[in-house]
């Protein structure tokens, strides 16, 4: 598969995962109410719907990155899974009653065992380093590439 071909066929998942978060999220804000911490469950509702458009907009941008088969994979990949961590990781607190130790004004005193919490941080924390790489690859993919202009045109 060349690599325009597997952009656009990327492309079309990151726009496709989108619109499953803001289906996602539009389910998920009924149950706000009913989790263990509600200001969490708001959280996750906002989080994805952010994570939702930020989705959406890499899908439209992604056929138009400069990048090689595995640098668009690694992308791909990294992103998705950055943008899914953080929010499996405020659903686990907002379920558990957990995650003051990591997300401190949303779960106020929501403590939950040392087990939860550790398990909290080490998803939460491992979106950082992937969606940041994430971002590096797609800004190095945005980089201007050569265009041959018309010579005799204005």
């Amino acid at each position: 598969m060349n690599a325009a071909t597997l952009l656009s066929r990327q492309g079309r998942r990151l726009l496709q995962l989108g619109v499953v978060l803001l289906l996602f999220t539009a389910v998920e804000g009924f149950a706000i109410p009913y989790f263990a911490v509600p200001m969490l469950g708001l959280s996750v509702h906002r989080l994805s719907a952010l994570e939702a458009v930020l989705l959406l907009a890499m899908g439209l941008l992604w056929s138009r990155l400069d990048l090689g088969s595995a640098g668009s994979r690694t992308a791909f990949w990294l992103l998705a899974y950055s943008a899914l961590a953080i929010i499996a990781a405020y659903m686990m607190a907002a379920i558990w009653g957990a995650g003051d130790s990591l997300i401190r004004l949303a779960a106020r005193t929501g403590h939950g065992s040392g087990v939860q919490e550790a398990a909290i941080n080490v998803v939460a924390y491992s979106s950082a380093p992937t969606g940041l790489t994430a971002f590096v690859l797609v800004l190095w993919g945005l980089r201007a590439s050569t265009v041959k202009s018309d010579e005799g045109g204005a």
